[in-house]
């Protein structure tokens, strides 16, 4: 789709209302009455009114013949509105009209393979939805176009662009022009506003949706900056991944003071060391650095995997111990800052137990949180998580990170983990209680638990994630082989023990308030048959699964504990920390980001 000219009836200067009822009808500017008050337009808004109310199905009755499915949520849609209003859904459901005649039941249609690339999510579907049905645009709704950055203005944060280009996404494929202006005039703007690595959405939705002047702008902002071709390379499209490139050489050439200091041969060494990662070969990585001069920091392999390759590949790479984790690339971005960008768990834990600091700064003044932050949708981080779901990944990157902030690194010394195996019993006791606590953690906090799981490297851990819990003595040794040796037999059982304990220290230390409930918990009289809901007589019963309310509440007082705590401390969600002593008006105002210009 080539852009638009812009629609004279969008430069009236009626009221918002009145102007959207005349862009949803076709109606134009010259025909409105100064006062905008004529039978014709009040009838209009009436019209646009009423529509709505058929949208939400405030009228008590549903009269929608179809739905769309969109992030798992049936939306009961009107085919003769969206007919007449897109020529994507009139053939769309020309196309479907014989077979649908066959079935008795409404159609349904999902949202994933309406669209041939990008994704348009639930709130911004409904934002759509409601244009099309009332010639009204809605305000974007907050919890899902800002970010839980405080300090933020959030008028260029990425959630702000995320939504308006799943809107671009929608009022271009779906064909609804006057959205395409309108949207793609909101990402002219914010091509100007954001940080550079931002705009990469907007490059991707330009290209797709041939936005021809957008892509260009993009592209020539890129270029001029000091984003690194890495980057271009591996998240935008081919072709304009070569015009940037292209554009920067050309600036090369003009400037007859620049110095191309690159060398051929250094680069494609550490590119075929970026390839061994994509391919997750490490032994690959490893005969590449004998092979040459090139080493890890040089070719700053840890940013690389832990921005592009899975979790296991950034944890075989770290047990190398080649990799400084607090190394800065040419952004002045740490590995860590990289891992907050990505907002994956398990990648951020492992770094910081390998000594990465969580109060590093960037040099516009931005630590792992406020990345994090920046990047986090109110939705997403303040979801409300059930009993025994798995928390939300935003949310639980940043409670680590604030954590790691609020308070000194507590270091975990695995051989002070060992148990002592001189009283048998005391072992026997000492381990039920490690694995009904781990598996309990796992019944209570799935996420939480595997992820402290996997940062302690206690695979001997895993297995008790889903077995039941048990205070008996007799198979405590089950899962050892009874044909083994008394001495392998000792050395399994005290690697399980050093696997579970290293799991429930490195809970206590990034979690702490689930630990809490946890604690208390544990610490109840509790006996054989207290963790089986489903055994015991009635009363019993009704007991146990009373406690069991009881626990559920102390969780989620345990929360807000901790929560109570982190602001207490006066935790700002975008300062680095006392530490770093950033000024205040860096952290509270909004931050842009100068890029060098090759010129």
């Amino acid at each position: 789709m080539e852009d638009s000219a812009e629609p004279s009836y969008m430069s009236s200067t009626s009221s918002p209302h009145i102007l959207n009822c005349l862009t949803c009808y076709d109606i134009p500017i010259h025909s409105v009455p100064e006062g905008g008050s004529s039978p014709e337009i009040m009838s209009l808004a009436k019209l646009s009114a009423s529509l709505e109310q058929l949208m939400v199905s405030s009228i008590g009755v549903d009269y929608s013949d179809a739905d769309i499915e969109v992030d798992g949520v049936s939306v009961g849609v009107h085919r003769c509105i969206l007919a007449t209003r897109s020529k994507f859904f009139h053939e769309k459901f020309k196309e479907d009209v014989d077979s649908l005649e066959k079935k008795e039941s409404r159609p349904k249609y999902y949202m994933s393979k309406l669209l041939p690339y990008g994704s348009v999510g639930y709130e911004a579907f409904l934002v759509f939805l409601s244009y099309v049905y009332t010639g009204q645009l809605k305000p974007c709704p907050p919890d899902v176009s800002t970010c839980v950055n405080d300090g933020c203005s959030h008028d260029a944060c990425r959630p702000a662009i995320n939504f308006s280009v799943e809107l671009m996404y929608a009022s271009a494929i779906f064909g609804v022009p006057e959205l395409v202006s309108l949207y793609q005039r909101r990402l002219f703007n914010f091509v100007e506003m954001a940080l550079v690595e931002d705009i990469i959405p907007i490059i991707v939705v330009a290209c797709h949706c041939q936005l021809i002047q957008l892509l260009d702008q993009c592209v020539h902002r890129v270029a001029k900056s000091d984003l690194d071709s890495i980057s271009i390379e591996k998240e935008v499209p081919y072709k304009v991944a070569k015009d940037i490139k292209s554009i920067r050489l050309q600036c090369l050439d003009e400037n007859s003071n620049a110095m191309i200091n690159d060398d051929p041969l250094r680069e494609r060494r550490i590119r075929n060391i970026h390839k061994a990662l994509d391919s997750d070969d490490v032994e690959l990585v490893k005969r590449l650095l004998q092979e040459s001069d090139i080493t890890l920091d040089a070719a700053h392999a840890l940013h690389y995997a832990v921005a592009y390759c899975d979790p296991k590949v950034v944890s075989e790479v770290l047990n190398l111990g080649l990799a400084n984790v607090n190394l800065r690339n040419a952004w002045g971005y740490t590995v860590l800052h990289v891992a907050a960008s990505r907002k994956e768990p398990s990648l951020i834990v492992q770094l910081l137990k390998e000594g990465a600091c969580a109060s590093e700064a960037t040099p516009d003044g931005q630590n792992s949180v406020s990345i994090c932050r920046k990047l986090t949708r109110p939705k997403d981080y303040n979801e409300i998580t059930e009993k025994g779901h798995k928390s939300n990944k935003d949310r639980l990157c940043i409670e680590v990170l604030e954590r790691e902030v609020c308070r000194n690194r507590i270091a975990i010394d695995a051989s002070s983990s060992s148990p002592i195996m001189d009283d048998d019993r005391h072992t026997k006791l000492q381990y039920i209680d490690l694995k009904n606590r781990v598996a309990l953690a796992h019944l209570l906090f799935p996420s939480e638990a595997k992820l402290a799981m996997d940062i302690a490297n206690a695979e001997a851990a895993s297995q008790y994630a889903g077995v039941p819990l048990s205070k008996s003595s007799n198979d405590i040794f089950d899962e050892v082989d009874l044909d083994t040796t008394p001495i392998a037999k000792d050395e399994r059982i005290l690697a399980n023990m050093v696997a579970l304990k290293r799991t429930v220290e490195t809970g206590r230390r990034y979690f702490p308030n689930c630990s809490e409930v946890l604690d208390k918990f544990m610490s109840d009289d509790l006996n054989d048959e207290s963790y089986f809901l489903d055994k015991g007589t009635a009363e019993e019963q009704e007991i146990k699964k009373q406690r069991f309310m009881e626990l559920k509440e102390d969780l989620q007082n345990a929360f807000t504990k901790d929560k109570a705590e982190l602001s207490r401390v006066g935790l700002s969600s975008t300062t680095s920390s006392s530490n770093v002593g950033l000024s205040s008006t860096t952290s509270s105002s909004k931050v842009k980001r100068k890029r060098k210009s090759p010129s």
